[in-house]
């Protein structure tokens, strides 16, 4: 059959188009994208990798400086979600580790190193202080304190109890109460106040759950310190 007049023209035009398309196809380059765009009118969308932000040690935003330690800290919600304690990515506290219970989560760090030392909970509601006075006297110099509620931080809290934590650089724990919500991180030796502490108070009115205040996140950077001399 032969083509005469338009329908000639249309052949001619496809089969213009499509050697253009193969070439592309075949050879790359800037046009092949640009094609694909006036036949589907899309536009060229980011991948997932680049809309993603970036993630650091801990979910940071930002990463910490050399010689630093990344961490962050999540109080229990209520009595039903546990504690949450992150250090350089490694989950140290969590519901999911099995070693979350009321009252004070706490992990113990070298602060030289960096090195995990132990964690362990202490109930305050049931629970007996003398426990966490056995565990907190004797805390070498340098040594880290990662703190987060849980439920109940305080009724079992003693004056000796609270004045430890001050000594670890707290200034909240002075006026902890039943069933505040309370994140801390201190040190064995530490010269000023902890930078690093948050406290909601229980309230009626301002409660986030029935009886308890909002969960606490915290995060930051630790330096670590230097070895000590001697």
């Amino acid at each position: 059959m032969r083509l005469t007049g338009p329908l000639r023209a249309v052949a001619v035009l496809l089969l213009v188009g499509l050697t253009w398309l193969l070439a592309n196809t075949l050879f790359g380059g800037e046009s092949s994208s640009s094609v694909r765009h006036l036949f589907t009118g899309a536009s060229e969308e980011p991948t997932p990798a680049e809309t993603r932000p970036r993630r650091y040690k801990c979910g940071l935003s930002a990463p910490c400086p050399p010689k630093h330690l990344a961490f962050r800290l999540v109080s229990g919600a209520a009595n039903v979600i546990g504690p949450k304690i992150c250090l350089e990515d490694k989950m140290l506290v969590s519901s999911v580790k099995n070693n979350v219970g009321r009252g004070l989560n706490i992990a113990l760090v070298n602060g030289v190193t960096g090195e995990l030392l132990t964690t362990k909970n202490f109930d305050m509601w049931a629970g007996d202080v003398s426990d966490l006075l056995k565990f907190l006297r004797p805390l070498h110099e340098g040594t880290l304190v990662f703190v987060a509620s849980f439920d109940d931080p305080a009724t079992k809290l003693n004056d000796e109890s609270r004045r430890l934590f001050e000594e670890l650089g707290s200034t909240a724990v002075k006026e902890l109460a039943f069933r505040d919500s309370w994140v801390f991180v201190g040190a064995k030796g530490i010269e000023n106040k902890s930078p690093f502490e948050q406290r909601m108070k229980n309230s009626k009115s301002s409660n986030k759950y029935e009886g308890w205040p909002e969960s606490l996140e915290m995060d930051g950077c630790i330096p670590l310190r230097a070895p000590l001399e001697g």
